[in-house]
């Protein structure tokens, strides 16, 4: 008998080698004898870690090579952060499924929003992060913060804290002594937080079968609804833009915000509709959002480059 390969292409990470052990232990759970091999690919954003995303273009920073890795044949499935996907998915690439979602919510690590005493400094490498809290709390000041779990971990700012999902202590089973998990009403996540997305290749049945076989549906439906209002703002991880769907049946709740990079300025808004029409939800949040927020984008660009 002729033993059955799958190749999982993933980031090195801690965190990513968790979600890949994960979807491999899924895979041979639906096709027994399967052998799932892992295939550890480095990415510009694990090579340069020292600068901001927003730098190096923002979202797709940790997920191209990984692409590459499938597109070319050394591997058949992509395993990304779902987060961390752009919202355009490559041609030669079929985003076939989305695995049970964990807590899309972000966290707090070292102290509780509340408890953050005036002027305290919050270390976050996300646009999104940093204006939401600016909102909540315009006293507060910010420093750059990237890496991986642990690195970041060790950089808690004195009398401060660090910004993390919270799928991600889950999954490493970590727990930091002071922890505040923010509401989605509070903090709206990224568009894909807390899920995991997997690619193959266009037109290879046996991989898109074998990830049908681990997909949820209701968590594909609502990060395509995510996914759907990122493309529609042109987001990425240099924006402070988010989107966060729900499911109660057949209806679908999407809610997204738009923020001035200062945080000054926080749009919020939502669609409620039926789930078979999650892409369409997402799109029209998006472009009203944008459309109410384009003066957000013009002042953030003079903000990184100064007046022309």
């Amino acid at each position: 008998m002729v033993e059955r390969l799958t190749r999982l292409a993933t980031r090195g990470s801690p965190l990513a080698l968790w979600q890949a052990e994960a979807v491999a232990a899924k895979l041979r759970a639906v096709a027994p004898g399967i052998r799932v091999d892992l295939l550890v690919v480095d990415t510009a954003g694990d090579l340069n870690v020292d600068r901001p995303i927003g730098e190096m273009g923002g979202r797709g920073v940790f997920v191209k090579e990984v692409q590459a890795a499938v597109i070319d044949g050394r591997a058949d499935v992509a395993v990304h952060s779902a987060k961390d996907l752009p919202s355009i998915t490559p041609p030669e690439l079929l985003l076939a499924s989305v695995p049970e979602r964990g807590d899309p919510r972000d966290a707090l690590v070292g102290a509780t929003l509340a408890g953050l005493a005036p002027g305290a400094r919050i270390a976050t490498g996300s646009a999104r992060r940093r204006a939401q809290l600016a909102w909540l709390r315009p006293d507060l000041t910010f420093e750059e913060l990237r890496g991986n779990i642990a690195t970041r971990l060790a950089k808690l700012p004195a009398g401060g804290a660090i910004v993390m999902a919270a799928a991600a202590l889950e999954r490493l089973r970590l727990q930091p002594g002071v922890l505040d998990v923010l509401s989605v009403s509070d903090m709206v996540p990224q568009a894909g937080q807390g899920a995991l997305a997997l690619e193959c290749r266009l037109g290879d049945a046996q991989s898109s079968g074998l990830l049908a076989a681990i997909d949820d549906p209701d968590a594909f439906a609502c990060v395509s609804a995510e996914r759907a209002f990122l493309a529609a703002v042109g987001g990425g991880c240099d924006l402070p833009v988010g989107a966060h769907a729900t499911l109660d049946g057949a209806v679908m709740t999407i809610e997204g915000v738009f923020a001035s990079l200062d945080g000054k300025v926080v749009l919020r808004d939502r669609r409620i509709g039926p789930r078979t029409e999650a892409a369409s939800l997402g799109s029209d949040l998006g472009r009203s959002l944008l459309d109410a927020g384009g003066d957000l984008l013009e002042a953030d660009a003079e903000q990184r480059t100064g007046p022309s």
